[in-house]
């Protein structure tokens, strides 16, 4: 059953946030906003989550292969979405053999981009912007950080990770599981993890500490987000997603709010499903 909170108590904790812009959503099995759902934001790196989903659905159609040779030599497609392909953050020549290391790299979704493209026949943000016909949300340059949006932008981004239409359920459940499991690797700004889980283009929680997310997210928790203060986390096992869309640059402030709110929301989430269940 979906619920709808007319009043979602933890989102008000953004009003505290030292942010002069601030949206938030909640979806799936409860549904929630807070903040202007049709002012534009820089999404940063919560753009990866709607490029990875483009460079699936061009899997799906035969374009590309997860599989195949992209990149560093010995390097596939697999490697530049999930961080493993040793390719530096910025554009450069590889730090590390293919499958060594969990490097965060913006330039191995360029060089995914850039496969899409000479396939496709067309540039990548056209292809980004047919994949996500019936949004706003609008990609320029880059493929890792380069795309902005409305809080509804988002929710459909978040919906589309709840229930895939866009590609096969199948697929999504192989992008959200760990690639090339066990390396090590630094997730900017959280210091080192040992492992540093990735999926196909998403990050996911497993047992991470320190984390953006919250203590009570569940290992499965996938997402990622962005330097310009914006993230968007889902949560299989709560059935709940979680985004926020800000003004301010990913620092300290954030390291506090978004683990705070996470687990405000979860809490808030299980008590909403309790009393639902209660009366039923």
């Amino acid at each position: 059953m979906r619920l709808v909170w007319p009043i979602v108590e933890a989102l008000r904790q953004v009003d505290g946030w030292p942010c002069e812009h601030v949206a938030v959503c909640v979806t799936g099995a409860v549904e929630a906003t807070r903040g202007d759902e049709s002012r534009r934001f820089e999404w940063a790196s919560v753009t990866k989550l709607a490029s990875a989903l483009a460079m699936l659905v061009a899997a799906e159609e035969g374009l590309i292969d997860l599989d195949e040779p992209a990149g560093p030599p010995g390097a596939t497609f697999r490697h530049l979405l999930s961080h493993s392909s040793g390719l530096p953050f910025e554009a450069g020549a590889p730090i590390s053999e293919p499958g060594k290391r969990r490097i965060y790299s913006n330039y191995g979704f360029e060089v995914a981009a850039a496969l899409v493209e000479e396939r496709s026949e067309m540039s990548f943000e056209r292809y980004f912007a047919h994949v996500w016909q019936g949004t706003t949300l609008e990609l320029r340059g880059s493929a890792g950080s380069g795309a902005s949006g409305t809080l509804a932008d988002l929710s459909v981004l978040a919906h589309e990770l709840q229930r895939p239409a866009r590609v096969a359920d199948e697929t999504l459940a192989e992008a959200t599981a760990v690639q090339f499991p066990g390396l090590a690797g630094v997730v900017p700004g959280f210091g080192r993890q040992d492992p540093n889980d990735w999926g196909l283009g998403f990050e996911l929680r497993d047992g991470k500490s320190p984390h953006w997310t919250g203590a009570g997210n569940a290992p499965e928790t996938f997402g990622h987000f962005g330097r310009s203060g914006t993230f968007l986390w889902v949560d299989p096992v709560a059935g709940i997603a979680l985004g926020a869309l800000t003004d301010r640059p990913f620092g300290d402030w954030a390291i506090d709010a978004w683990p705070r709110l996470a687990d405000a929301v979860l809490a808030e989430a299980a008590v909403s499903r309790g009393q639902t269940q209660g009366r039923g």
